[in-house]
């Protein structure tokens, strides 16, 4: 059993939240396609505050912002395993990181579909 695990309660919550802060540090410091959503969702969020929608468009519209986040985190984090186990060429490897850019493609796809079904 991984003597990570053996923690429960406020401590188990304080620890988790810790290493949340380390993945968000790591992401932001060391890929640019998370900072560059970032930006996005720094310019798009505080739109939606302007906009003549209703709270539920606003809700949508931000959500959609934030899955484009958390897809990055996780295109960033089959990177970064691929990479630790070998920086060989190999088919596998090409289609986890090649599929982890296509879910991120298919986010960013998203934002501008619900964006544009409900602006338009």
């Amino acid at each position: 059993m991984s003597p990570f695990k053996g923690q429960t309660g406020l401590k188990r919550i304080l620890n988790a939240s810790g290493y949340s802060l380390d993945g968000l540090r790591a992401a932001f410091t060391g890929e640019a396609a998370f900072r560059q959503l970032v930006l996005l969702n720094v310019i798009l969020i505080p739109l939606t505050f302007f906009l003549n929608v209703s709270r539920v468009e606003q809700a949508v519209l931000i959500a959609v912002c934030l899955l484009a986040l958390i897809v990055e985190l996780l295109n960033s984090a089959v990177e970064a395993a691929i990479d630790r186990i070998s920086l060989d060429l190999h088919p596998l490897s090409k289609n986890a990181k090649d599929m982890g850019s296509a879910a991120q493609f298919v986010a960013l796809s998203m934002i501008a579909l619900v964006w544009a079904v409900i602006l338009i």
